[in-house]
């Protein structure tokens, strides 16, 4: 018999994210109802119930997933890393049937290090713990999937179930992207950075597979990150159905349709103009954007518009030395200011020098492994 939580029972969880974007998502977590709300590099931690657990993962545009820490404890041995993860109650969460895989783990600064071994020593744990809970000896895992992810730092374990699945950046509109996509996630926490309300216009002259102008309308619309899409803790046994469906169509209901924001797209390919617009579709916003194809040469941004781009750039030497004449370009454009405010990523350290203007503040932002700045213009 499953030993579950009960809808208002309180659980520790943890929102991975991209570094940089930890202020963005800790009022993310606030706004949903998070308490005893913990802020680390890369990291928020927060209290809940079982809806806000719901709610984390419909709601939150800047969270990589939605994890459900089950302990934390020293382990500077592979004894201890066993003892401490057999010491969790796994019943309380995993059923007779239920798969429990032991997906993903990473130690840093830790004696630990060997990952498969990790990976191998806590499903044991877990295998042993719940024999004895339940008096059986094999388990089929047949049922409901329960991914187990841990991480070690500084000899201190801590093990989690990921109650998102996959990546919340997956939001199910973006099947196809252009060669360099920005993660919607980061994407949504820039968005954020720009203060994009209800009423703006948002412009993107070098626009991709359209994630800024998407992220944008689900923003100032009050759209849902998550609603077009399903997550693997729906299967779990000690979540009640009506509790999803009570969670999406409150999030439905909450969408601002009289809203007059819009967002105008416009790139130099025309198969990602297309892709844009494609992708607008796929995520129900495509009567707030418009995408032309169109050079940056030619753009002219709307006034009163909010320029939020992601400009390509180079690795090898012509590319850089391209990329570079793009900012000049893009600098020439654009005319940023209190009106006309502009948000601008790029890893290149001298990106101001070659658009032409000192940026009003810079924050330090990783795209996927890339380190970048985001050169904001609003002054």
């Amino acid at each position: 018999m499953l030993n579950v939580p009960n809808r208002m029972d309180k659980l520790r969880m943890c929102c991975p994210c991209h570094f940089g974007l930890e202020s963005v998502l800790s009022f993310e977590v606030k706004k949903i109802g998070g308490e005893n709300v913990s802020v680390t590099d890369g990291k928020v931690c927060f209290d809940g119930d079982i809806s806000t657990l719901v709610n984390a993962n419909l709601r939150i545009a800047t969270a990589e997933r939605v994890l459900i820490e089950l302990a934390s404890f020293k382990a500077e041995s592979f004894e201890e890393l066993f003892q401490g993860a057999k010491a969790i109650e796994w019943e309380s969460f995993v059923g007779k049937t239920d798969a429990f895989p032991v997906k993903a783990g990473h130690s840093l600064h830790s004696k630990l290090t060997s990952i498969p071994d990790c990976q191998s020593i806590i499903k044991k744990a877990a295998v042993e713990r719940l024999k004895s809970r339940y008096g059986i000896s094999w388990f089929e895992e047949t049922g409901a999937t329960l991914p187990i992810r841990f991480s070690i730092f500084k000899d201190v374990a801590t093990i989690y179930i990921d109650a998102s699945g996959e990546g919340l950046h997956k939001r199910g509109y973006r099947k196809k992207s252009n060669d360099a996509p920005i993660k919607e996630t980061l994407a949504a926490g820039i968005v954020d950075l720009a203060r994009v309300r209800r009423d703006s216009v948002v412009c993107d002259p070098m626009c991709g597979s359209g994630t800024f102008l998407i992220e944008s309308a689900y923003k100032a619309l009050g759209i849902a990150p998550g609603i077009r899409r399903s997550f693997i803790s729906q299967g779990w046994g000690f979540i009640p159905e009506n509790i999803w469906t009570e969670a999406r169509q409150e999030a439905i209901s909450s969408i601002d349709k009289l809203g007059k924001f819009h967002a105008y797209g416009s790139d130099i390919d025309a198969a990602c103009a297309y892709l844009s617009l494609s992708n607008a579709k796929k995520a129900g916003v495509a009567s707030k954007i418009s995408v032309e194809h169109r050079d940056v040469k030619d753009f002219k941004p709307h006034k009163g518009a909010i320029t939020i781009c992601n400009p390509p750039y180079g690795e090898r030497l012509l590319e850089i030395k391209q990329a570079e004449e793009l900012y000049k370009k893009l600098g020439q454009k654009l005319s940023p200011s209190k009106d006309n405010p502009c948000y601008i990523i790029s890893p290149h350290e001298d990106f101001e020098k070659f658009f032409g203007k000192k940026a009003d503040k810079r924050r330090k932002l990783y795209n996927g492994m890339i380190k970048c700045q985001l050169f904001m213009y609003y002054l």
